[in-house]
């Protein structure tokens, strides 16, 4: 469950996003100030932040820097909220650190669309960090991210840079299943002219080289109609 810490002081403003929140699963911490908020931030550590701009003691500008200049809670989503709707307070938000930023009054809709798109990214940017800097093991098989280097009981194996891209994309979520499509967008990028038949193009030449090794389980899986995941052997 994902958890959102809401910081306002008008007190029937923050029930109600508190009450829409839980009805639409999530859990929810509240402040209405920015000292509070930065306390709760750095113990708490919620999945993200909804911080009104103004608040007594500490406004959410304030609060927002702080948030970003501590390291404990520097990388937590944060979308400010306030009725202040002009381009520079906008900016400003932006320019302490803000995430995004929504005028009031907002409907329940946009506000868990906006939050829902934030968290999306988080979850990606996530991802993506783990992608670089982690070595992945699954059974037999080493994906060593830093180095660029994939081996099968211990013998270093000659794939191409998309292979690897693709190979270690899929390893990183084992039991995930991604479509085509998706995986071309995320390897090959947007921009890409080619079509899906790219990617399964990809997934034989891996499974033709992996095959060579006696013993070695078939990796990535074919979801008829979806597309592929990657099988943790057993």
């Amino acid at each position: 469950m994902y958890r959102i810490l809401v910081v306002d002081d008008e007190q029937n403003i923050l029930e109600l996003i508190r009450y829409n929140l839980e009805k639409d699963g999530y859990g929810v911490l509240t402040a209405s100030d920015g000292n509070r908020a930065l306390d709760l931030a750095q113990k708490e550590k919620p999945d993200l932040i909804l911080l009104d701009v103004m608040l007594p003691s500490l406004d959410g500008l304030a609060a927002c820097r702080a948030l970003r200049q501590n390291e404990a809670t520097r990388k937590i989503p944060i979308i400010m909220i306030s009725a202040r709707g002009e381009e520079l307070d906008k900016v400003l938000g932006l320019e302490m650190g803000a995430d995004d930023y929504v005028t009031k009054p907002f409907s329940n809709r946009e506000l868990l669309a906006r939050i829902k798109a934030r968290l999306r990214s988080k979850k990606e940017s996530g991802l993506a960090e783990k992608r670089d800097t982690e070595i992945i093991v699954h059974g037999n098989l080493v994906i060593d991210q830093s180095r660029f280097l994939v081996t099968v009981n211990g013998v270093r194996q000659d794939l191409t840079p998309k292979e690897f891209e693709l190979l270690r994309f899929l390893a990183a979520e084992p039991g995930n299943v991604f479509s085509r499509e998706y995986l071309l967008e995320k390897i090959w990028g947007y921009d890409y002219m080619g079509d899906s038949r790219t990617v399964d193009v990809h997934v034989r030449h891996i499974r033709q080289k992996f095959e060579q090794i006696p013993g070695c389980p078939l990796y990535i899986e074919t979801v008829r109609g979806v597309g592929y995941r990657f099988s943790e052997p057993g």
